[in-house]
């Protein structure tokens, strides 16, 4: 009821509060369909409602805004129905198609009760951003970018993308440091949130960290496992894609799925439906280097065994056929050379007796020619200051000398010279 302030009809806030409460719902009696963005979700968990809040936007302007009621009940039916058809919770940010009605309630203000949302509105609005992701990157020349960065020979150093506790990361971990080959890989976590509202936001980021130290690294791999396909839609982001396109050597995905190919998996230089299938495709690698290796390795021992084989059994033959040929030369000349040996025998011995008898014959003339024989024959030596006289001219009147005869000497004084 009104009452008089100063000849004033004043109402309370609840009596204006309950007229529009009755207006409205006399006016609003049925219910409708309205497309919105759902800017955020606000979803209690301890209460289960949520309380979403709605916007229109025009160039990226907001030109409407409204409150929304998402009750328990009706939020677990709608959400349900939203995991089985668009692969998704809900969640900020996506456009939806609702069904409302119009509420209000003095405590808390004018809202829109949502009773049901039609998840293929949403789908649609998905595939739409996915297929626009794909025309931009066309459009700019680089949707094919990253496939043709070459993959090394051995991609051995791995930057690996992913949450540390994930399953997805646990298996393409295990099978590259158990493979039975023994191949060695260093591999290096970047820890990343894969899915939800802040997945494209986290992801770019440890990209980001990852080209500080690109030159460490061989390949990025990108680690989703478990999840189905829940939780996709920020693979299909034009950002996102755009820097994984450009990104400056390969980058791999395991994202962990069968169906709805995301835009990131179709312009990563190599894609597969699970991490360890991923891991099998790096080891793979590994295998196509190392298998023509082995065999050529296989090849050169079997025929280097089969020549030192020919060779030992060319060797041998020619010894045979030395030792044969030899044994027949030796016996063909054995007698030649015992002839030979003879007759050398012999010449030897005459030239030794010939030789022996001359040696004998110059020792007697030696012997005869010395001074002491010849001093013996009548001959006899003059000297002079002790050096023997050869000429008369040497000497001169006056001059003593001495006579060696073949028994004794004498002492002379020249008287005269002829």
């Amino acid at each position: 009821m009104s009452e008089k302030i100063a000849n004033k009809t004043v109402y309370s806030l609840l009596e204006v509060a309950r007229s529009i409460q009755k207006t409205l719902s006399d006016r609003y009696t049925s219910e409708f369909w309205v497309k919105a963005e759902m800017n955020k979700l606000n979803f209690y968990h301890h209460s289960g409602h949520a309380y979403p809040e709605l916007v229109e936007k025009q160039n990226g302007k907001i030109i409407a805004q409204f409150k929304a009621n998402l009750w328990r009940d009706d939020y677990q039916t709608i959400n349900a129905n939203f995991l089985r058809t668009v692969g998704e919770p809900l969640k900020d940010g996506i456009k939806i198609l609702f069904l409302a009605r119009i509420t209000f309630e003095p405590q808390y203000g004018l809202a829109l009760r949502i009773i049901d949302i039609d998840p293929s509105f949403t789908l649609g609005d998905l595939e739409r951003e996915k297929q626009e992701t794909i025309q931009r990157l066309h459009a700019e020349g680089i949707y094919h970018s990253n496939k043709q960065r070459p993959l090394p020979l051995l991609p051995q150093r791995i930057a690996i993308i992913s949450v540390e506790t994930s399953k997805g990361y646990a298996d393409f971990t295990k099978v590259l440091n158990t493979n039975p080959w023994n191949y060695h890989f260093f591999h290096m976590l970047f820890p990343s949130l894969l899915q939800g509202d802040r997945a494209v936001y986290s992801i770019r980021q440890q990209l980001r960290r990852i080209k500080k130290v690109i030159s460490h690294f061989d390949v990025v791999a990108i680690i989703r496992g478990g999840g189905g396909d829940v939780g996709l839609s920020c693979y299909n982001n034009y950002e996102l894609a755009r820097e994984i396109a450009l990104f400056p050597i390969p980058v791999i995905t395991g994202i962990g799925h069968a169906t709805n190919e995301t835009v990131v998996e179709m312009i990563a230089h190599a894609n597969a439906i699970t991490p360890t299938k991923i891991a099998e495709f790096l080891l793979l690698k590994f295998h196509e280097f190392a298998v023509p290796v082995q065999k050529a390795e296989e090849k050169i021992r079997s025929k280097a065994e089969r020549m030192i084989g020919d060779e030992k059994y060319r060797l041998q033959s020619l010894m045979k056929l030395f030792r044969s040929v030899t044994a027949n030369v030796l016996a063909e000349h054995r007698g030649q050379v015992r002839s030979i040996t003879r007759m050398l025998q012999q010449q030897s011995s005459f030239m030794i007796r010939n030789e022996k008898s001359l040696l004998t014959s110059i020792e007697k003339n030696i012997a005869n020619l010395s001074a002491q024989h010849v001093l013996k024959r009548g001959f006899s030596i003059t000297f002079k200051n002790g050096k023997p006289v050869k000429s008369s001219k040497e000497l001169k009147e006056g001059d003593t000398v001495q006579t060696q005869l073949a028994e004794g000497s004498i002492i002379s004084v020249v008287q005269s010279t002829k």
